[in-house]
């Protein structure tokens, strides 16, 4: 039976899961002719690549989100103005960023190093020590939960995880909502509607702004370091340093894991809990089971849907065989509901044990905010789940961001319920 899909197309943005089910069904390997790549639905093949380090190289999340799928971005005049203006303001080779390294998209001892410099910041005992300050945030942000409109993606799900980065960081509360900004630049740019005219001018201002800022706060800690994640990751004592223009990719890779990745979780988790009423119903009177709740939303719609990879060699799954320099699509969203390891896998149930969902990634590639976005749900929805018993969703179609990448509502505004 032949199967239609592109990954990158708008049309499955609202509900993706029928299509992955067909696709598993009857393409669990699927040439995408459109978007020229290979995709990968069903769970024991996504763990496949997803563990195959030596077959697949992560190197094409660069290519595919932060270059378009080029290999090098094109000379025009307003890259060449993009390089003027970082090599004046900032004093940095612009020209090199497509080929310094990311922690998501490099392969071997290089990965091992980032992942090593990078893990300063995100020890279990730092993740932990932030949990009293996320609960003020928290409780600041439901203070307006009575006025006549509340949006929980607005008012709560983009101030928690914006503000704790930014103060992890050491970001002045004032550039916040800069870093807001730039994130939906990056997100609209490498994933949604932007990707038609990824080297446009927006965006290069946008990246440029950024780069700015952090090459010079970088370059201010390694003088002056100070009590904050960035003079951590540039600090020379104890080891090798972050060179400014990685620590761009970091905080680029900040921006959308550790912002959008988080807004998105409690995004989804609100929503599920409000179409499933009785689901709802089971964690307001049972507050233990929200870090429950949290990895089955994590499972049952994925704030992070796809990942991409290259294959290094010719290689075949599932019967397929795959060329060599081919760009591969482990479909995340698709594997969480494979009815082959998650039994009745489009139920969505609080109580689950979806122990084994790749929602977080897998392997060398595991998310590393992992436990800060896991952090940043329980106490976001710990607050929120008794008041959502009175409310109901305003929207009865849920606007969506638009990205083939992350996956969550634009908006989610609540009512007092009948």
């Amino acid at each position: 039976m032949p199967v239609d899909f592109d990954p990158f197309s708008p049309a499955w943005r609202d509900d993706p899961y029928p299509k992955y089910r067909e696709l598993r069904d009857h393409a669990p390997v699927h040439w995408s002719p459109e978007a020229r790549v290979w995709c990968v639905s069903r769970y024991e093949d996504v763990m496949t690549v997803l563990r195959s380090h030596d077959a697949f190289s992560s190197r094409a999340m660069m290519t595919q989100l932060m270059l378009g799928g080029e290999q090098e971005p094109p000379i025009t005049l307003g890259s060449l103005l993009f390089a003027a203006r970082l090599m004046l303001k900032a004093r940095v080779n612009p020209f090199k960023l497509p080929n310094v390294p990311s922690l998501i998209a490099s392969d071997g001892e290089r990965h091992t190093l980032l992942r090593a410099i990078v893990n300063r910041g995100f020890t279990p005992r730092q993740i932990t020590s932030w949990e009293g300050r996320a609960r003020e945030i928290v409780a600041a942000c439901l203070a307006g939960l009575r006025a006549d409109e509340f949006d929980v993606v607005r008012d709560l799900a983009v101030p928690l995880p914006v503000t704790m980065i930014a103060e992890m960081l050491g970001i002045e509360p004032e550039r916040r909502h800069d870093f807001k900004r730039w994130s939906d630049t990056v997100i609209d740019n490498a994933t949604g509607a932007g990707r038609a005219n990824p080297f446009g001018k927006a965006v290069l201002d946008a990246f440029a702004e950024m780069t700015t800022y952090v090459v010079r706060i970088a370059r201010e800690r390694r003088r002056k370091p100070a009590v904050d994640l960035i003079s951590q990751l540039v600090s020379i004592g104890g080891g090798e340093g972050l060179s400014p223009l990685e620590l761009v990719q970091f905080v680029t890779l900040l921006l959308v894991a550790g912002n959008e990745t988080t807004t998105n979780l409690i995004g989804n988790a609100t929503a599920a809990l409000l179409d499933h009423p009785e689901q709802l119903a089971r964690v307001a009177a049972d507050p233990s089971l929200v870090p429950s709740l949290i990895e089955e939303t994590v499972r049952f719609d994925a704030p992070v849907q796809l990942v991409f990879r290259e294959a290094l060699a010719d290689v075949e799954l599932a019967g397929v065989r795959i060329p060599a320099g081919s760009i591969v699509v482990p479909l995340i969203g698709s594997a969480n509901r494979d009815e082959r390891r998650f039994p009745d896998p489009d139920r969505f149930d609080v109580a689950r044990n979806p122990q084994g969902h790749v929602g977080f990634g897998f392997g060398k590639h595991f998310c590393l905010g992992a436990s800060l976005a896991r952090l940043e749900a329980k106490v976001a929805l710990e607050a929120l789940v008794p008041e959502l018993r009175h409310r109901r969703r305003r929207d009865a179609q849920l606007p969506r961001i638009d990205s083939f990448l992350v996956r969550g509502p634009s908006r989610l505004m609540l009512s007092e319920a009948a």
